[in-house]
């Protein structure tokens, strides 16, 4: 099962929509605030555009926050949701990754033991009948 990768593009846009909407802002606003466009900004939270630093340190203060919470994966609830989701697959696939792992070394484990035993077998009822 492959598994579905957060971009950063996703939580940038998942985040600047939430902290707009929680900032009381329409996206013609901020992006008046901001001094950009609407049909920019309205790119970037589709994930379609991505803003330079000094653009994300613009919208960052217009909506009275750091710029880093707009890339934290957990700051809304979808985004929150997506990096758990994330976090189950990946730690699905590494218990599974090492089951498989013990599973093939006890096989392994026992087939070298099995074959030790019947060589050790064969050579006994060699020196029998020698």
């Amino acid at each position: 099962m492959p598994k579905q990768m957060v971009s950063i593009r996703e939580i940038l846009a998942l985040n600047l929509k939430e902290y707009r909407r929680k900032s009381g802002f329409t996206q013609e606003k901020l992006a008046e605030k901001a001094g950009i466009s609407a049909n920019y900004l309205s790119m970037v939270e589709i994930s379609r555009k991505f803003p330079t630093p000094e653009m994300l340190d613009r919208l960052a203060e217009t909506l009275n926050i750091q710029t880093f919470q707009l890339f934290d994966p957990s700051a809304t609830s979808d985004g929150a949701i997506l990096h758990l989701e994330q976090t189950i697959v990946e730690n699905i696939e590494k218990v599974v990754r090492t089951t498989i792992k013990q599973e093939i070394a006890s096989e392994i484990n026992q087939t070298v033991s099995n074959a030790i035993k019947q060589a050790f077998t064969e050579e006994s009822k060699t020196k029998k009948k020698g």
